[in-house]
């Protein structure tokens, strides 16, 4: 038989079933429809469960061809998970940002110098602002005692910022939730990533040198690592020009690349 026939039979009787389905609600229910008593989630959930059924009973191992990532785009949408286009919006920005200051140490690299700004800049864990100090006040007025409602801002190193960015944005990228974050590519890519960068850190933080031949490797392999994951990400790679800029990392409005 052939795929499209097989398809065209497999759904024939999916919407039979269905069909069947709703005929029995309206019986119990008098005029009530389906739509007014059960969710669309409900719905969709019997179509699936009576495809495959009816598809197992007449074609039996034939069903494996059937895309298994159709019905889990259903629970992306569903909000069961953080979903790509959520994902995107969130960290898209603070991976972008923190792209461009990564590539800001190249030159330095190139030269094997860790004692440069850009690279104890990037891991100075004092040296970004995360998260912007906000007033306390109560309907605009400050009620502490000492009357001080400026708050404080949170401040890490671009890298550990990264590092979260990259994780988060990286375990959206998936078919469903039952696959564990360590088995997905594009977490995988990121602590690859992760281990290279955690050793440059450490040589850069502790032992900083003009000329550190271990960092350089460090750092070139890295930026293949880097470019896998963007990749995997849908971002663009780093010799793009696309990181010449700075990025916003606030939490963009739409899913888009800035």
């Amino acid at each position: 038989m052939s795929m499209r026939r097989f398809t065209f039979v497999v759904l024939l009787l999916a919407a039979v079933s269905c069909h069947a389905y709703t005929a029995s609600k309206r019986s119990s229910h008098g005029l009530e429809t389906i739509a007014e008593k059960s969710s669309s989630t409900d719905r969709r959930s019997f179509l699936q469960q009576a495809t495959v059924a009816a598809s197992t009973a007449i074609f039996g191992s034939q069903v494996a061809l059937l895309p298994s990532a159709v019905w889990a785009s259903g629970g992306a949408t569903a909000g069961k998970y953080t979903t790509i286009p959520i994902a995107k919006r969130r960290y898209y920005g603070r991976v972008q940002e923190a792209v461009h200051e990564f590539l800001l140490m190249g030159p330095a690299m190139i030269a094997a110098d860790t004692t440069s700004n850009d690279v104890q800049h990037f891991f100075d864990v004092k040296g970004t602002v995360i998260v912007e100090a906000k007033r306390k006040d109560v309907n605009g007025q400050c009620t502490k005692k000492d009357g001080d409602c400026r708050g404080k801002e949170i401040r890490d190193s671009r890298y550990n910022d990264m590092k979260a960015s990259m994780y988060l944005l990286g375990n959206a990228f998936r078919f469903n939730q039952q696959k564990a974050p360590d088995n997905l590519p594009t977490v995988q890519a990121a602590k690859r990533f992760f281990k290279d960068m955690d050793k440059l850190e450490k040589l850069a933080v502790k032992s900083p040198k003009a000329k550190d031949k271990s960092a350089q490797a460090l750092f070139l392999s890295a930026l293949d690592t880097l470019d896998q994951y963007l990749d995997l990400v849908e971002l663009p790679p780093t010799d793009s020009g696309h990181y010449d800029k700075e990025f916003d990392t606030k939490v963009g409005e739409t899913s888009r690349i800035t």
